[in-house]
C-alpha cells in the first residue's frame, strides 16, 4: 500500500490557509430515505460544508440527542443498512471530489460487519476515515491496524474530563483530526457552547494534535464564529438534522437546510476576523 496524505487534514490545512476554520457537517445516512439523504448531503455541501460527517443509524444511540435519535429511528424504519453508508459516500464523492467524507458510528456495527472489511469497503467508496465516539485508542488496536492498512483517518474524541495522559494518547493515535466534545453529555443544539471548549482545544494541541475540531452544540452563525476563532473545524449536526425535520415539502426542507448551512458557513468565514 502506498500511504497518502490524510484527506481531512489536507482540507483543514486548505481552509486554514484561507484564514478560516472548516465547517464540518453531520447528517445521518438514510434519513429520511437513502436517496433523499444523498440529496441532502449534496445540498449542504453545495451551500458551504467543507467536510462531511455521515452518521450510521444505530439502535442504541446513547450519545446522541433527541433530534439525531429521531432521525436515526426514521432511517432504520425505512430499512437503512451499514452498506448504504458506502453508497452515500460514493455518490457524494462523485458530486464533490474535493470534499472529504468521514463516517461516524458506534463500534458495534463495525464489529458485526468485520473491521477489516469495513475499512476496505469505506476506502473503496472513497471515504476519508471514521469517527468512533465509543471507542478509545487503548481498545482500538484492530481498527488502528485496519485503518493503517487501508489508509484511513482515525478520529477519536476528547472531552473536558480527559486527563493530560488521555489527551496525549488520543492525539498520538488519531489521524486527520481530534474531535473535541465541547461539553459533557449527549449531542444537540444548545443556547451556548461549552465554556471549557477553548481550553480543551489548547490542551489537545499541547498534547500533540495537529488539528482539533469542536462539536456538540453549535447551531448559529455567531456560535460558529466563536468556536472557529480557536478551533480548526466547527462540527454541526443537530441544527442540520432539525432543518430536514421541518413540516415542509421535501424541497422546502432542502431549502431550509441550505439556509442554515449558509448562515453557519458565513459564521466560520468571519471567525478569524472576529478573533
Amino acid at each position: 500500500m502506498t500511504t497518502t496524505a490524510s484527506q481531512t487534514a489536507a482540507r483543514l490545512d486548505a481552509t486554514r490557509a484561507q484564514g478560516r476554520p472548516a465547517l464540518v457537517g453531520y447528517l445521518p445516512v438514510g434519513f429520511p430515505t437513502v436517496d433523499r439523504s444523498v440529496e441532502a448531503v449534496k445540498a449542504f455541501v453545495d451551500a458551504g460544508v467543507d467536510i462531511v460527517e455521515l452518521g450510521i443509524p444505530y439502535t442504541d444511540p446513547v450519545m446522541d440527542g433527541p433530534v439525531v435519535q429521531r432521525a436515526a429511528e426514521t432511517a432504520l424504519a425505512a430499512g437503512a443498512h451499514v452498506r448504504d453508508a458506502f453508497t452515500v459516500v460514493e455518490k457524494l464523492r462523485a458530486h464533490a471530489p474535493e470534499v472529504p467524507v468521514v463516517l461516524m458510528t458506534y463500534w458495534n456495527p463495525v464489529l458485526r460487519y468485520g473491521v477489516d472489511g469495513f475499512a476496505r469497503d469505506l476506502a473503496t467508496a472513497g471515504g476519508a476515515g471514521l469517527i468512533t465516539p465509543d471507542l478509545i485508542p487503548d481498545e482500538g488496536r484492530d481498527w488502528i491496524e485496519a485503518s493503517e492498512a487501508h489508509d484511513l483517518d482515525r478520529i477519536f474524541l476528547v472531552a473536558p474530563s480527559s486527563t493530560p495522559e488521555r489527551l496525549r494518547l488520543t492525539a498520538r493515535a488519531s489521524r486527520g483530526f481530534v474531535y473535541a466534545a465541547s461539553t459533557m453529555g449527549v449531542t444537540g443544539v444548545r443556547a451556548q457552547v461549552g465554556e471549557r471548549a477553548e481550553q480543551l482545544v489548547a490542551d489537545t494541541r499541547a498534547a500533540g494534535a495537529d488539528h482539533v475540531c469542536v462539536g456538540l452544540g453549535v447551531s448559529t452563525g455567531d456560535q460558529a464564529a466563536q468556536v472557529g476563532s480557536y478551533a480548526d473545524g466547527v462540527i454541526v449536526g443537530s441544527a442540520f438534522v432539525k432543518a430536514l425535520q421541518r413540516d415542509l415539502p421535501w424541497a422546502g426542507r432542502l431549502d431550509a437546510l441550505q439556509s442554515v448551512t449558509a448562515e453557519l458557513a458565513a459564521g466560520v468565514a468571519r471567525a478569524r476576523k472576529d478573533a
